[in-house]
């Protein structure tokens, strides 16, 4: 089966695509206010804000067009062997094809090779189709947040081994 998506590193290019998709789904989930990555000030400039070491991000394109991304980075106030997953959004054009398990396992080889050894993440209640991937993907439910993050609208925290 020919794959209906292509996941590429992020370029210049995608940075007003990928700041409108990340706009678009987080507010879908509630996720809109104070203390959630939406305003975080990357969010503007993606490729730029991860164009430095032991950083990946990613965009997934369908028909051309960007329709979601994620990456990778070191977590903010963590050790240097843990690296967090961020920014992993979808449109509903692009969900349900694959592209989320695609993506992760891409994200996981890009911090490996950058020699991290633990992936962390947050999400929220109701972000229940995002977690059960996050399950089947390796990752375990721990009980609070790690590092320094600022995403205190966060309410659900995974760790997974590198």
């Amino acid at each position: 089966m020919e794959s209906t998506f292509r996941i590429r590193p992020i370029e210049p290019r995608d940075d007003v695509a990928v700041a409108q998709v990340i706009r678009t789904v987080m507010p879908e989930f509630g996720a809109s206010g104070p203390g959630f990555a939406i305003h975080d000030p990357e969010v503007a400039h993606m490729s730029a804000a991860y164009a430095h070491p032991r950083c990946a991000y990613f965009v997934v394109e369908r028909d051309g067009a960007v329709l979601g991304g994620g990456g990778i980075a070191p977590l903010d106030g963590g050790d240097a062997g843990t690296c967090e997953l961020r920014k992993m959004y979808f449109l509903p054009a692009l969900r349900g094809l694959g592209a989320g398990r695609a993506l992760i396992a891409t994200c996981l080889d890009a911090a490996r090779t950058a020699g991290f050894r633990r992936c962390y993440l947050e999400t929220l209640t109701g972000m229940d189709t995002a977690q059960r991937l996050y399950e089947r993907t390796g990752f375990s439910r721990i009980d609070g947040p790690m590092g320094a993050t600022g995403h205190f609208g966060c309410n659900r925290f995974y760790l997974r081994e590198l």
